[in-house]
């Protein structure tokens, strides 16, 4: 990476400033818990670097300390750690009992939407499943002798396409890939790595953009 070269999400920030300061920041295993004011810090130690912005690093730094591997750091006898790895002082029980309260939410956050998908899964097999059978009986039904199909009888067949990033927006209604076959839906959140959708059924569920079909 070009010392020129702006960092451009809080991903490559987290890898910088893990680089920059070895002792304090990690990319992998459990992270050591920050010192108080760590941003501060921070911000004095690369106001001279054109890559990062106060903006952009203090997005990371939430982004850091929100993530599952800092709150696991968040136990007993665990000491804070300033930019070049020295101790800050042990962490207090108000933080240790925060940072599980934290974790425990984020997990089951993470058990719902599992949860939301699966069930979301169910059901889209469920309706293929339907068609599938309702098709198979009309293929068996004797055809009518009189009954002629000319080609303007035959219903054109339903094409969808991938959504252009400008037309993912929340309210807009979409039809949702979901591997065997599409599921009507309407766009209620766009997050930074997913949009939930909610499904004519009333489900909700979190899917990624290039899944949507207009």
């Amino acid at each position: 990476m070009e010392n020129s070269e702006k960092l451009t999400n809080s991903k490559e920030v987290i890898a910088y400033i893990a680089e920059r300061f070895p002792k304090c920041f990690s990319v992998e295993g459990e992270a050591k818990p920050l010192k108080i004011g760590i941003f501060q810090d921070l911000a004095a130690r690369l106001s001279d670097d054109p890559k990062v912005s106060k903006t952009l690093l203090r997005t990371a730094l939430r982004q850091y300390t929100s993530s599952w591997r800092y709150l696991h750091g968040a136990k007993a006898g665990a000491n804070r750690v300033d930019l070049d790895g020295n101790a800050c002082g042990e962490l207090e029980q108000e933080h240790i009992d925060h940072a599980q309260k934290a974790l425990e939410e984020s997990k089951a956050k993470v058990r719902a939407r599992r949860k939301e998908q699966a069930v979301a899964k169910a059901a889209a097999a469920k309706e293929g499943e339907a068609k599938a059978k309702k098709n198979r009986t009309n293929s068996a039904k004797p055809k009518n002798a009189k009954q002629k199909t000319t080609k303007l009888d035959k219903k054109p067949v339903e094409t969808t396409r991938a959504l252009n990033a400008d037309e993912v927006k929340v309210g807009k209604d979409v039809n949702v890939n979901m591997g065997t076959g599409n599921m009507p839906a309407t766009i209620v959140e766009i997050n930074k790595d997913d949009v939930r959708v909610r499904l004519s059924n009333g489900l909700t569920m979190a899917v990624k953009a290039e899944h949507l079909r207009s």
